[in-house]
């Protein structure tokens, strides 16, 4: 699978932004997506993640201010979203799209080591 993230940004405290990441090849029969972070000196973080069948799941830290959601078109690529409400200090870090095998994640959020494919990393800062 190929993935590919669009430019982050900086944005002010309590501001909004949205990336995306442009997803192919992706070949399992079914497919797990997720948006993970990595703060400065910090672990890797899976945010929020969303399952072939439309299911999500929110890390603590991001519920109800980041929305995930996936465009499936027919020629098999699929565009993950990203939108990032109300932002936080805590919110910069580089931000990663990451596709693996099919996991149902109403009942957890996978760890980073779930997923085979990545993107590149798209730096997103908030500032005062």
């Amino acid at each position: 699978a190929q993935l590919v993230e669009s430019e982050g940004g900086s944005v002010q405290t309590g501001g909004s932004l949205n990336v995306s990441c442009i997803i192919s090849a992706v070949r399992y029969p079914g497919y797990t997506l997720a948006w993970y972070r990595r703060p400065p000196g910090n672990e890797r973080e899976v945010v929020p993640a969303i399952d072939k069948d439309g299911h999500t799941n929110y890390a603590p830290s991001v519920k109800v201010r980041f929305t995930i959601s996936q465009d499936r078109q027919d020629s098999g690529k699929i565009t993950l979203y990203l939108l990032m409400n109300n932002q936080q200090f805590e919110d910069t870090a580089m931000y990663y799209c990451a596709a693996g095998p099919y996991i149902p994640v109403s009942r957890m959020i996978p760890p980073p080591s779930w997923f085979n494919y990545w993107g590149q990393g798209t730096q997103v800062t908030v500032s005062a």
